[in-house]
Parts: C-alpha cells; sequence; structure tokens
C-alpha cells in the first residue's frame, strides 16, 4: 500500500466539474490578474470567517508582509514571534526592516507561550504575531490582554488555520488583521500561489488593497510605492469554489485525528496532539511526538508511507538569523524539533489507510 502525506489529485477529482468550469470561465472573460473572480472569492471568505473585509494577495507571506508594511512597521521596530513556526512568519517581519524577537512554545500544544511574550516586550515591541499552528488556535484572550495592556498590534498569521476556532470566534478577526495562505496543501489551497488579509478596520483595508497594486487606488494614480502583491483571477475562482467544500473537508480531518488516537492508543513511545478546551483544531497538520523518530521514519517509508516534519529547525536557530542576539535557549521548541513528526493528513485519507499507517507504527514500535 502506498498512503502520500497529502493528495491533491484525489481532491481535484471529487470537484472536478466545478473546477473545471470555474477556471473556463475565467479564460473566458480574460480576468487573469485580480478582478470579479478575486473579488467574489474576497467577499465569501470574509463571510465565512465573519469579518468585514478581505483583500486577496498573492501568497501567505505577502499577506504577513503587506500587513505589517501598512501598518507602519518598519526599521528599529520589534515584533514578537514564536519560534515554532514556518520561517515565513519572521521573514515578513525582516522584510519590513522590523526585528523578529522570538519567544518559545507552550508544550502543550506547541503554540506561542503567552508567559513567555509578556517576558520578550522592550520598549521597541511595536507588534505581535501569534501563530495558529497545525490548525489550533493560539491562546488569543491572553494574547489580546497583553496587547492592550502594553498598546501592541496583534497581527494573526492564519496561514495554517482556515475555518479554526477559539471560544467560538474565528480566528483571523482577534487581532488587526489576520494572515491567510491558500498554498496548494493548505486545508483551502489555490491551484498556485495565494494568500488574503482579514480585517475589520477600513482604512487598513482600503491601504492594503492599494499597496497589493503598486499603491494604487485609481489606475496610473499612486498614492504610495507598492508592489505587486496582486492575486491571479484563476486562484481566485478555484478557491471560491473549494470554499463550498472547506467545512466538509474540515469535519474529515477531525475525523482522520479520531481515527489515529483510536489506532495508536496504546503505544507509549507516540504522544498525541491535544486540543484546547475552547478551541476548534481544523488538523492541517496530525503532527506527533515519537521516540527514534529517524528510525521510524525509514520504516514508515520502507512501507509506502510518507510522513513530515513540521519543523526541524526552530527559526531563531536558522542561519539567516545568527546575527540577532538570542539570550538565551528556547527549550520547548528545540526539543520539539528533534522528536516531532506529521502523518499523512487529508480529507480523502480512508479509515483503512489510516489504520494501515498505524499498524506499521505499532509494528514498528511493538512487533520488532
Amino acid at each position: 500500500m502506498n498512503i502520500p502525506f497529502i493528495d491533491l489529485k484525489a481532491q481535484y477529482l471529487t470537484i472536478k466539474d466545478e473546477i473545471d468550469q470555474a477556471i473556463k470561465a475565467v479564460i473566458e472573460k480574460s480576468a487573469f490578474a485580480a478582478g470579479p473572480f478575486v473579488k467574489s472569492f474576497e467577499g465569501h471568505f470574509a463571510d465565512r470567517h465573519q469579518a468585514k473585509y478581505c483583500v486577496g494577495v498573492n501568497s501567505g507571506t505577502s499577506a504577513l508582509h503587506i500587513s505589517m508594511w501598512a501598518l507602519g512597521l518598519g526599521p528599529g521596530d520589534e515584533v514578537i514571534v514564536p519560534t515554532n513556526t514556518f520561517f515565513a512568519s519572521a521573514e515578513a517581519v525582516s522584510l519590513c526592516g522590523a526585528i523578529p524577537v522570538f519567544v518559545d512554545c507552550e508544550p502543550l500544544y506547541f503554540n506561542i507561550d503567552p508567559r513567555q511574550i509578556e517576558k520578550a516586550i522592550s520598549r521597541k515591541t511595536k507588534a505581535i504575531i501569534p501563530v495558529h499552528l497545525y490548525g489550533q488556535s493560539a491562546r488569543m484572550d491572553e494574547i489580546m490582554a497583553i496587547a492592550h495592556k502594553h498598546h501592541l498590534l496583534v497581527i494573526e498569521d492564519c496561514a495554517q488555520a482556515h475555518l479554526t476556532e477559539y471560544k467560538k470566534k474565528k480566528v483571523g478577526t482577534f487581532g488587526i488583521c489576520g494572515c491567510f495562505s491558500f498554498y496548494p496543501g493548505k486545508n483551502l489551497g489555490a491551484y498556485g500561489e495565494g494568500g488574503a488579509v482579514l480585517t475589520n478596520d477600513e482604512s487598513l483595508c482600503k491601504k492594503i488593497q492599494a499597496l497589493r497594486d503598486h499603491g494604487s487606488s485609481q489606475k496610473y494614480y499612486h498614492d504610495y510605492v507598492g508592489h505587486n502583491y496582486r492575486m491571479e483571477g484563476i486562484q481566485g475562482a478555484v478557491l471560491d469554489v473549494k470554499l463550498k467544500h472547506l467545512e466538509d473537508w474540515t469535519q474529515k480531518r477531525r475525523r482522520n485525528a479520531d481515527l489515529y488516537r483510536k489506532y495508536l492508543s496504546g503505544i507509549k513511545e507516540v504522544e498525541f496532539p491535544q486540543e484546547m478546551p475552547d478551541g476548534r483544531h481544523v488538523y492541517h497538520l496530525f503532527v506527533v511526538k515519537v521516540t527514534q523518530r529517524t528510525e521510524l521514519i525509514e520504516y514508515l517509508k520502507i512501507n509506502g508511507i510518507s510522513t513530515g516534519i513540521h519543523y526541524p529547525v526552530p527559526c531563531h536557530l536558522q542561519k539567516a538569523y545568527a546575527h540577532l542576539p538570542q539570550k538565551t535557549t528556547l527549550p520547548v521548541s528545540e526539543k520539539l524539533a528533534d522528536n516531532i513528526l506529521s502523518l499523512p493528513m487529508f480529507a480523502e485519507l480512508s479509515e483503512d489507510d489510516i489504520r494501515y499507517v498505524c499498524e506499521i507504527i505499532k509494528d514498528f514500535y511493538l512487533g520488532r
């Protein structure tokens, strides 16, 4: 049996007619750069997250960068970022000329630790970027309380958290804005690159709209020096189709997580991800903590099972940030990097697929 880490073709085949018609419509209208299909998706995506405004851009990294850019973050400013995240969370800070200040994650849920946030605040701190990692919300009530106390902006990184909830509220709507990625492997993935910014702030929305199109709100008239961060029309059309199915796919991911727990129960070498009692995890990834990780990965590979590691090197240990002063180790994230493993997770996985993955893991730990 062969179990891929993700199977984008399997998803496509379930909605092939809808996708093909949507792409054909874009071609027939020649609406390739921004345009009506992107605008339609923006409206629907905002509605699904109970936000007033959505601005489509060309990647999740662009969403983060343009948000901080529009908010005026720049040289000399410090932005608090979790070290246990994808590099783009910190990279976007650096693209603005600001300085990422890395803090550790909490050991139970792997998201940014609010207790460490407050310790990292200085007179130069201007913002916090909580990342809703793997599909689970950070502790947004505690983070917002800290932000209000110290007059800091909160820019949510929701790249892995489409339809994630915290205390019955969608992520991306707690801070001044929320930044999403539609990279093909995401729960809501484009057929190429894509991203979006959600906000309830009208002036911020208008500035981001201008900055994504060379600082222009009217063609050939430029209020700012901006960039070309527009979303492509085909991506808007594809995402609009797929958004209709996102809740169903999310339920299937949650079902798959339950099946993993069921079939891996009793293996002490495998520690499951924990769900926050006040949140809704959408399982972009199913990340376990394991022993003998290198050997297990190889054993799974031999048996036709693909896995991933998210992430093998914390941001504060990346070569790109070797120049930054790191006063202390960040032990939780550093330890996680050595023993976390992402198992196959996508809506189209069958129960038989999951049972097979779990049987091979059991065989590795118990049957050898």
